[in-house]
């Protein structure tokens, strides 16, 4: 079975850049190979910027090496692969900055008259690698508060 697109692209870069390269600007990217196209999703608009200023040169570059006709375009945009579906969790339909009677895994009531949307708590939370410590410490900020990481602050 002949190897991906992006994985001989891949294979090519890591010979050319350094490794903080690849895991900081080229890794993060998904690739969607089409016949006629390959997409390259970048996480963020800030990631799609410096492969663009920095990096789709090249990348083109190596496409049109690899094929000896008609190599396939290389579209670069912010995206992500899509999940698939989560069928087994039913989520309440409420409108933002409604309350409800949400009780917090503890067993206390969310605060009554606050704006905050009930749903967006630690159960309905989608953890993936570039959250994973800032779920930590605002677990552990909920489970101890004015204790770990006084004050909080998460910026991105």
């Amino acid at each position: 079975m002949e190897a991906s697109l992006w994985k001989q692209c891949l294979d090519h870069l890591e010979g050319e850049l350094s490794e903080q390269q690849l895991n900081t600007w080229i890794r993060p990217l998904h690739a969607i190979e089409q016949h006629d196209e390959l997409r390259l999703l970048a996480p963020n608009r800030f990631v799609q910027d410096w492969v663009k200023d920095h990096f789709i040169v090249r990348i083109n570059q190596v496409v049109t090496s690899l094929f000896a006709d008609a190599p396939p375009r290389v579209v670069l945009e912010v995206g992500s692969v899509a999940a698939p579906p989560v069928n087994d969790i039913s989520l309440p339909t409420l409108r933002p900055g409604t309350v409800g009677d949400v009780r917090t895994k503890n067993g206390h009531n969310s605060v009554q008259g606050s704006t905050l949307n009930p749903i967006f708590n630690f159960d309905t939370f989608v953890e993936g690698k570039s959250n994973q410590l800032a779920r930590a410490a605002s677990i552990q900020v909920a489970e101890n508060p004015g204790g770990a990481y006084n004050p909080l602050f998460i910026y991105g």
